[in-house]
């Protein structure tokens, strides 16, 4: 356990040492920031019982943020050792290989975690000025920052898996992006035969991102737990 500690420090360290990860912070707060803002703009004339965070979750920008930056932050997490000579070290540590998988697992995930607490402060601030105080409810609000978490899980598994693959960390990216994109394209087709009842149809809709993230947004915590279990493989393969 000390071993892992210790390692997890390290790879989270690097992430607040390096300019890299303080521009990861600044765009994703300022996507987070202009993603809030479109949301709240049509609420000033036009009502809705639409929960806000679901409102949220459909705009583009709510996707940018969960897509992109894991690819970003995990493209160095293996990649780098091997382009700088330091992984033949690292294994020849006293460590082994599932305390280094874990520790540099965690250290992304707490990274991706941190990125996102702007949206607390967002929703915080629109909490204390507006007159509704049921305007966002708890349980919806910690029911999609559970769904933003597993997602970051299952896009953060697969960025390490990518970066295991190569030197490069420009090639992680690139594989890490294309493992999204290819969710992202599912997903739509999954949204178009959404009616669609054959095998084929039930196949696609587990890869219906937008409904998981509806079934967070709404706190439907019963397909959100069938979706915990969906994205458990991934993690524990990378």
């Amino acid at each position: 356990m000390q071993a892992y500690l210790t390692l997890t420090r390290r790879e989270l360290a690097s992430y607040f040492m390096s300019m890299t990860g303080y521009i990861i912070m600044a765009a994703a707060t300022l996507l987070i920031g202009v993603s809030f803002k479109a949301v709240l703009e049509p609420l000033q004339h036009v009502p809705t019982l639409m929960p806000v965070t679901e409102l949220f979750f459909n705009t583009l920008y709510f996707w940018l943020v969960l897509l992109f930056p894991p690819a970003v932050i995990t493209m160095r997490i293996f990649a780098f050792e091997k382009f700088s000579g330091t992984f033949e070290t690292l294994m020849t540590a006293p460590v082994t290989d599932l305390q280094v998988v874990l520790a540099k697992f965690s250290s992304a995930f707490l990274f991706y975690c941190v990125m996102w607490l702007p949206l607390v402060a967002c929703i915080l601030i629109v909490r204390s000025y507006t007159s509704d105080v049921t305007a966002f409810d708890a349980g919806a609000v910690a029911s999609t920052f559970f769904g933003i978490a597993l997602f970051g899980c299952l896009f953060i598994s697969a960025g390490c898996c990518a970066s295991s693959l190569t030197k490069s960390q420009a090639i992680a990216v690139m594989i890490s992006l294309a493992f999204a994109l290819s969710l992202l394209i599912l997903s739509f087709l999954a949204g178009q035969s959404a009616e669609d009842t054959s095998w084929k149809g039930q196949l696609l809709s587990c890869f219906a991102l937008g409904e998981q993230m509806r079934d967070f947004a709404r706190a439907s915590w019963i397909r959100a737990r069938s979706f915990f279990f969906s994205v458990q493989p991934f993690s524990f393969y990378s």
